[in-house]
């Protein structure tokens, strides 16, 4: 069996989206993610451009990876340096990752336009860059930049740019279709030239602009690629990249490359979802293979069909990719994924109780009320504790109270939040002050509980997202919190979801420290 190595490029390439900022430790969730999903190369960004990407490679020096190895990306050294002295380089080797993959241009009309170098000093770059590297980094790749489009515009200097590569000692030639809008017939045409000149590892790296990337990362590989570049959900600067999400599957199922075990092909639905949280955007319902409405059936004879034999209207069984099957009409899903989730979470629980489609009954309701569990997996986990009665209560709401002031123009509004609670029979009330309400309310509730539960000191808030999920209402719109909290061993994140915002967090908040205090 064929076998392809697949590089995801969501943490750079995905970052640069419309609409999408990752913060670090969006990052690194997302690394973690991409690693149990079976990824083979993860490229974490340019340490180089920026000091969040700095602080990502810092941190995920101390990551052990499971599946997957950390890239670094940067350009050519610039040709005012000299390539030990570019800070670019000396960036990328500071990131200390495994591989790191150079960009450079193989189109003559960019190294004039935008370098404004000779085509020969374009060639030595890309040369210099990737020899120097090579003496010091594992694996180099090189990432030929708009490559189809150089080579249709001049063959010959595109072919030369790779060449230079080559002799240079990179690991990959990544073909790089930069602005998305070459055609499968093309791409087709010019690997069979590449793979005739250079007996040489290829790769592809497609952007999607005429709606042809996945397709043309699937020609690619028929045509001998063996490393391809994607991201997930097809994230990626204008209209995005490659959709791992759909190469994989295509490649695994239609094709039979090995390029994700069976297992971890399973856990496809559940990384598209848990990405797109953390990005905070809309799920694509009838995305292929992951959406909700993928293997969904409404029509009479679809019905009718499919619960004699699925493959009448599916082209394959959604449980391969972690989906399941919806009938419209009665919603038969869910059972199945909620025993995945007893196995993972190990409840020691009875899997064919009938509870668990109690479970699913409350799940529905919940997202049908706007909850999604994907990046808030504590959350769930409570969810199943008290439909199956391993929950406990640590404490009583009695009331909370928020005030904000903000006493003259030019300063930060004050933010101070009180609150009383019962644990017990002992009544707490106590008052704290905040970056803001939802700081405020934090930290007045790890106050008036911190006496009784000690190990709370351990919890830190890491990460808060606020998700607007009604539109057309303004300001009265409901919306979902999302809060990822974290202890020297472990992270979780926990949701809420409300018309109020603070409402929405204190749920989230509660979640957070009950899992918590669950955990011991």
């Amino acid at each position: 069996m064929k076998r392809i190595e697949l590089y995801d490029t969501t943490l750079r390439d995905g970052a640069q989206s419309e609409d999408v900022s990752f913060s670090v430790e969006d990052k690194l969730r997302i690394m973690r993610k991409l690693d149990d999903l079976g990824i083979h190369y993860i490229e974490g960004g340019w340490p180089g451009s920026n000091p969040r990407d700095i602080e990502f490679f810092e941190k995920a020096k101390r990551f052990k990876f499971k599946n997957s190895q950390l890239a670094a990306f940067g350009s050519t050294h610039h040709a005012s340096h000299k390539v030990n002295d570019d800070p670019n380089i000396k960036a990328l080797l500071a990131a200390k990752t495994p591989a790191v993959t150079i960009v450079g241009k193989t189109w003559d009309f960019h190294v004039r336009e935008a370098l404004r170098v000779s085509l020969q000093t374009n060639l030595d770059l890309i040369y210099n860059s990737i020899a120097y590297l090579k003496k010091r980094v594992s694996k180099v790749f090189f990432d030929a930049e708009h490559f189809f489009d150089g080579y249709k515009a001049n063959p010959e200097y595109a072919l030369k740019a790779l060449e230079a590569a080559v002799s240079a000692g990179t690991d990959c030639l990544v073909l790089c279709d930069s602005n998305g809008g070459t055609l499968p017939p093309d791409i087709e045409r010019i690997i069979k030239v590449v793979s005739g000149k250079f007996k040489f590892p290829l790769g592809i790296h497609a952007h999607n602009d005429s709606e042809c990337a996945v397709a043309n990362s699937i020609v690619a590989v028929e045509n001998g690629i063996t490393q391809v570049q994607g991201t997930i959900n097809g994230l990626g600067e204008r209209c995005g990249n490659a959709n791992l999400i759909s190469v994989i599957p295509n490649l695994k199922l239609k094709l039979k490359v090995d390029c994700i075990s069976d297992g971890n092909l399973k856990k496809l639905k559940e990384a598209s979802r848990f990405v797109t949280e953390i990005a905070n955007l809309r799920h694509f319902k009838r995305q292929p293979y992951v959406g909700e409405s993928a293997f969904a059936h409404k029509g009479g004879i679809h019905v009718s069909a499919i619960l004699r034999h699925p493959e009448t209207y599916e082209h394959i069984r959604p449980d391969h990719v972690g989906n399941y099957q919806r009938v419209l009409v009665s919603d038969l899903a869910g059972k199945g994924s909620i025993i995945k989730k007893i196995k993972e979470f190990k409840l020691k629980v009875d899997p064919d109780s009938p509870k668990v489609m109690q479970v699913v009954k409350e799940l529905k309701e919940l997202e049908n009320q706007g909850f999604q569990f994907e990046g808030a997996e504590a959350s769930f986990e409570l969810l199943i504790k008290k439909t199956f009665g391993l929950h406990r209560k640590f404490f009583d709401l009695v009331g909370f109270r928020l005030i904000v002031e903000k006493r003259e123009e030019g300063e930060d509004p004050i933010s101070e939040a009180t609150i009383m609670l019962k644990v017990g029979k002992k009544l707490e009330h106590t008052a704290s002050t905040g970056h803001g309400p939802v700081n405020a309310l934090d930290n007045a509730l790890r106050k008036a509980l911190d006496k009784f539960y000690p190990q709370l000191k351990h919890v830190k808030l890491i990460d808060y997202k606020v998700r607007v999920l009604t539109a057309g209402v303004g300001t009265a719109a409901k919306v979902r919190v999302l809060i990822e909290s974290g202890d020297e061993e472990h992270k979780w994140g926990t949701v809420g979801v409300s018309e109020n915002i603070i409402e929405a967090s204190y749920q989230a908040l509660v979640d957070s420290i009950e899992y918590k205090l669950l955990r011991g």
